[in-house]
């Protein structure tokens, strides 16, 4: 399995008992959605390997404690701490309304309510305390922030997200 066809799902981050199961940091808003996985895809040497799943549980808010089938002691769950998980893309949960993965949008066309047409979304800054929308018109790069304020409509038949930008926003861009 490649990563492009992947999502990331989380790190394993500590061993939780001495028969060799694992804590994973999940990240997403909705652990509860993966507690009865059967497998996973675990990061090893640049490659995604399967581990199949002999059972796991909710372990506080965003943490899953994993017990892998071929993993039976503290010695093979140290070995994996640090290793990242991940899912084919096709286990995401749909979104609907305004809501989208961040991978889902890049292509869209972006539509301000003022200025119409202002870029394709060449893809998602989320490496900033703002999370940011790039897009590009023309050649020029354009950074629209992402909030409910902001983000009007996402339409994924058209393949078009409407925004509202903040006052002097595009121009500043594109102007």
């Amino acid at each position: 399995m490649r990563k492009e066809a992947c999502f990331y799902l989380g790190k394993i981050v500590a061993k939780y008992s001495y028969k060799g199961e694992v804590l994973v940091k999940l990240d997403t808003d909705e652990p509860e959605e993966y507690e009865n996985m059967e497998s996973v895809f675990v990061s090893r040497r640049n490659s995604l390997v399967p581990f199949f799943i002999a059972r796991c549980s909710l372990q506080k808010s965003s943490l899953l404690r994993i017990k892998f089938e071929e993993v039976d002691d503290e010695q093979g769950a140290s070995a994996l701490i640090g290793s990242e998980l991940y899912l084919p893309l096709e286990f995401l949960p749909k979104l609907e309304g305004n809501k989208f993965y961040y991978h889902e949008i890049t292509g869209f066309r972006l539509i301000d309510s003022v200025y119409g047409d202002i870029g394709i979304i060449k893809g998602v800054n989320d490496s900033v305390a703002q999370v940011l929308i790039e897009a590009e018109k023309d050649g020029k790069k354009l950074l629209i922030p992402i909030n409910d304020d902001i983000i009007q409509k996402v339409d994924r038949e058209k393949k078009t997200i409407h925004v509202t930008a903040p006052e002097g926003l595009v121009d500043l861009y594109l102007g």
